[in-house]
């Protein structure tokens, strides 16, 4: 494997950061993760188009563009990969509405060759889809024993408007993915959050797919005020700073976080399920937790493969960039220093993270995790 990197702003242009040699014609895909703003004003696609004429191209709008050890806003990341023994698959969707994204994942899943099939790398609508939905899609229609690691685009902290583009200039309400084939790829991931659980555990009542009406048969939207004091006024924006995390009857836990708020019927809309019957708890930041967590996943996908990956795409929640704030580049910089120099390292800040937790578990959209993938030719 094969690796350019180069970043985008408007005051300096492209400026390249890694440049392995290769002849961009040879380059069979390139990952883009950029500003949303910079996605309407500039024609991103066109000029990539012309750099890699033949590559799959795969961008998103983020919350923030992770590029070596940089944590960067109003920038493109771009990394362009020349897999020398690997071939990649690509399939795209439109979805318009949430409702429809358990089938998206089934249509996705069909539209990839399963024979050979290693690892799809998924990147989805982060605002008009259910995350959890497209991942049970996805697992139920593709071949047992596929790693499935991914997100959902960003917009910064605003959630109202996210776009992902497969060959094209993005759009909203697309979904990308991208398959791995061959026994020469080594994929491996990990996926950790570090967030400290407060006040009691209430029992989910009420609940339609991704949209929470009742704790303990009581509005959603008011207890979660209650506990929010001063930040209720900056919902749903401050929801990023007290995420849900919900548990199972076998103990199995998850963490949620807000897209958005009904004040009518105060519900409470999340990024992934909140199924009826489990139960939900608070969740407040621990600055130092979150970057131990960043190192945990790094470390977790070392435990699994190499120490040294050719390449490591970091996903990590807004929420965890708007907490963090002026420390967010360590959550980065202890991946660094867990792989080395030789690992290239690109990201971005989502509304979303899509991986197993640990190994043999089924994969799961998570919320406020940074989530790794590693992929390194043989």
């Amino acid at each position: 494997m094969k690796i350019q990197q180069k970043k985008f702003t408007r005051k300096s242009g492209w400026e390249t950061l890694r440049n392995d040699p290769f002849d961009p014609a040879a380059c069979n895909l390139v990952l883009v993760f950029a500003c949303a703003d910079l996605l309407e004003i500039d024609p991103v696609y066109e000029t990539i188009r012309e750099m890699y004429p033949k590559a799959e191209i795969l961008i998103n709008s983020t919350a923030g563009e992770i590029i070596d050890v940089q944590v960067n806003d109003d920038t493109v990341a771009l990394t362009a990969i020349y897999l020398e023994k690997t071939k990649v698959k690509t399939a795209v969707i439109q979805v318009d509405q949430a409702a429809d994204s358990f089938d998206a994942g089934k249509q996705l899943a069909g539209r990839l060759d399963h024979q050979g099939l290693k690892n799809v790398l998924v990147i989805s609508d982060g605002q008009n889809v259910n995350g959890s939905d497209l991942v049970t899609g996805l697992q139920k229609f593709l071949p047992e024993g596929t790693i499935i690691t991914g997100g959902l685009a960003g917009d910064g902290a605003r959630f109202t408007k996210t776009k992902v583009g497969l060959n094209e200039a993005p759009r909203e309400g697309r979904i990308a993915i991208v398959g791995f084939y061959g026994n020469d790829i080594a994929v491996f991931y990990g996926s950790v959050g570090g967030w400290d659980p407060f006040g009691p555990e209430r029992l989910i009542t009420r609940a339609e797919g991704n949209v929470l009406y009742e704790l303990d048969e009581k509005p959603a939207l008011d207890i979660y005020k209650m506990y929010l004091g001063e930040y209720a006024a900056e919902l749903p924006a401050s929801g990023l700073l007290f995420p849900l995390s919900i548990r199972n009857g076998s103990g199995y836990s998850l963490v949620r976080t807000i897209l958005s708020v009904n004040e009518e019927q105060k519900s409470l809309t999340f990024a992934g399920n909140m199924p009826e019957g489990h139960y939900a708890r608070l969740m407040k930041a621990n600055l130092d937790r979150l970057i131990e967590g960043a190192a945990g996943a790094a470390q977790s996908s070392v435990n699994k493969g190499p120490e040294q990956p050719d390449l490591a795409i970091l996903i990590s929640c807004v929420g965890r960039k708007l907490v963090l704030d002026q420390r967010v580049e360590e959550e980065v910089e202890v991946v660094r220093a867990i792989y080395g120099g030789q690992t290239a390292i690109t990201g971005f800040y989502s509304h979303g993270e899509i991986s197993p937790a640990f190994q043999f578990m089924k994969c799961e959209l998570h919320n406020q995790t940074m989530t790794i993938t590693t992929i390194t030719e043989k």
